[in-house]
């Protein structure tokens, strides 16, 4: 008999900022999983909440991604496990840049963003 177990809002959450925090410093997710000794199909479970993560692995994350342990949980209380609206757009930018095939064109776009940005 298979039992499954239901992914908790915490594990999505913290899945979520993990997989935001990675393509924010541009690694895929098996770069990410060669970085820190395990397969781009664990890598995967972590960051959809369907294995939770420990807070030894949790502290080996955020030392490789460059962030506080704290940048997993910002936000979990207030906003219920869902990321806010501009936290899930720039997500669907970034995954969308990402399938672009013309470097040409991801560096006009960078560059625009740039601009926009004021910087």
């Amino acid at each position: 008999m298979h039992l499954s177990k239901a992914r908790s809002p915490a594990d999505q959450f913290i899945g979520m900022r993990l997989r935001e925090r990675r393509m924010m410093i541009g690694l895929s997710q098996q770069q990410f999983g060669e970085l820190i000794g395990m397969t781009d199909q664990q890598v995967y479970k972590y960051e959809h909440g369907i294995n939770s993560v420990s807070a030894g692995r949790l502290y080996e994350f955020a030392r490789e991604l460059g962030a506080p342990v704290e940048y997993f949980f910002e936000g979990l209380e207030k906003n219920e496990g869902q990321l806010p609206l501009r936290q899930r757009m720039l997500l669907d930018i970034m995954r969308n840049i990402g399938e672009i095939k013309s470097e040409k064109r991801r560096e006009a776009i960078s560059q625009l963003t740039c601009a926009l940005a004021g910087r």
